[in-house]
């Protein structure tokens, strides 16, 4: 099956000559959910606004659903929905109106049934008759996703959608998002919140510097690149590691020596951890509790984003 979404070297020079893209490769499969991380500047915007015909790509292609994104513009556009980080609303128009009229946009006819499921699915209904700026900034949001699925798109942008919203809506959202996948719509997430992307997404994907430095499912990713680490709780507090225990394994002191960091890789034969134990004991070195941890996807986010600088 061919992919929704396929990006084939892509590159983007703004005029000041800063190349925010950089020969980008990357399918995006129909009816997952894709996280793409990255800092600040690291090309998130510039590829999404590109696919979604708002920026012209300084070369490579883009297709959706095999429509090029510039030859058969009208036919890509249309089956992408798109909200913005930013609350762009008509303050003074209502709920209705506003998700009626980004219908009418892409020139489908009225369906009032259509556009009531979404406002329900949304729980905007009973908001339906209110002015866009009496609402909360979260109702605003679901707004703008009333807006993006208006016209049944088959692919939702959503660029940082829980930016500035409280817990409970966000995990509300996370919810919306999981519907919206069950229905077949392919959901492509940009999000500063490392754990919304590891609490939803189907695969990661990491751009830096305007390059993508990995696109991997993320339960292989976690399991590929997350650590493990044994901490042991010392019953004597240690000044330094003895010089013979930190050659033989991968030791940190922590927690005022009071603590003996283990880091073991979860792939290997062997961890290690029986040898460390039966060094311990040879070395007189006693503890009085222990327990794992493992790294999550922002540590692997973070550790893979300074290696590429």
């Amino acid at each position: 099956m061919p992919p929704i979404i396929s990006i084939s070297r892509l590159t983007k020079t703004y005029a000041s000559g800063f190349r925010a893209l950089k020969e980008v490769d990357l399918d995006i499969r129909g009816g997952e959910i894709f996280a793409l991380l990255g800092p600040n500047g690291a090309g998130k915007t510039t590829l999404i606004s590109i696919v979604c015909g708002i920026v012209t790509p300084s070369s490579g292609q883009v297709t959706v659903d095999s429509h090029d994104i510039i030859r058969d513009y009208r036919a890509a556009r249309s089956l992408i929905g798109l909200v913005p980080q930013e609350l762009t609303t008509d303050a003074f128009e209502t709920v209705l109106a506003t998700v009626s009229f980004s219908r009418g946009l892409f020139g489908k006819p009225a369906d009032p049934q259509y556009i009531e499921k979404v406002l329900r699915d949304l729980s905007l209904w009973d908001k339906r008759n209110n002015k866009l700026l009496t609402l909360s900034g979260g109702m605003k949001r679901r707004v703008l996703i009333a807006k993006a699925l208006s016209h049944e798109p088959r692919v939702l942008f959503l660029d940082e959608p829980t930016a500035g919203v409280d817990v409970e809506l966000r995990r509300d959202m996370w919810a919306l998002v999981r519907g919206l996948r069950d229905t077949g719509v392919t959901i492509i997430l940009t999000t500063h919140y490392i754990e919304e992307a590891e609490e939803m997404a189907d695969r990661i994907g990491v751009i830096s510097n305007g390059e993508i430095i990995l696109v991997e499912d993320k339960k292989e990713l976690m399991h590929k690149l997350g650590r493990k680490q044994l901490i042991l709780q010392l019953e004597t507090p240690l000044e330094r590691v003895p010089a013979g225990l930190a050659a033989a394994h991968a030791l940190e002191l922590s927690g005022d020596g009071h603590e003996l960091v283990f880091t073991y890789d979860t792939q290997a034969e062997r961890t290690g951890i029986l040898t460390l134990m039966q060094d311990l004991r040879e070395a007189g070195i006693g503890f009085r509790d222990l327990h794992t941890t493992q790294s999550s996807l922002e540590d692997i986010f973070v550790s893979l984003v300074r290696n590429d600088t």
